[in-house]
């Protein structure tokens, strides 16, 4: 049997789009992908990423937001950063250790806008549902998407 990938998702605060990228990979790929997730600062789990997360029967409800040095002695296989921030400040690790961006559209900057634009909360509701999707699709296509670029 092969080991499985270990991989960190890594955005700013880990509230809300590495916070869905490990929900998805652990619901949609767990047999062949551990998943954590991590920020470079935390910030709480987002309750808007958990409401569109259920709204897809994906309970992220137990996760935590939790900062990269966490993982800095675990040994693993690649590091995805889903926003610049964090792909800019990612820190060091081992050159085993690949690091991939794939970013992602900040959902809670998005439905801030909208909000200042007069949106009500249905509206704000899709910018998370559009990046969830967004995630979803790419977690699906792991770990061929990203085999070539740790390998």
């Amino acid at each position: 049997m092969t080991e499985k990938l270990k991989i960190l998702f890594l955005c700013t605060g880990n509230s809300c789009r590495s916070q869905m990228a490990e929900g998805w990979t652990r619901k949609l790929k767990g047999d062949i992908v551990d998943a954590y997730s991590a920020g470079v600062e935390t910030h709480g789990l987002n309750p808007n990423a958990l409401k569109v997360m259920a709204e897809a029967g994906v309970d992220i409800s137990s996760q935590r937001s939790k900062l990269v040095n966490e993982f800095m002695d675990m040994k693993l296989d690649g590091i995805i950063t889903v926003c610049g921030h964090a792909h800019e400040t990612c820190p060091y690790f081992p050159p085993r250790c690949k690091v991939i961006h794939v970013g992602f559209d900040d959902p809670p900057q998005m439905a801030r806008e909208l909000a200042e634009q007069g949106a009500g909360e249905a509206q704000q509701l899709d910018c998370y549902r559009k990046v969830r999707d967004e995630i979803k699709a790419f977690v699906e296509k792991l770990p061929e998407n990203i085999n070539s670029r740790i390998a």
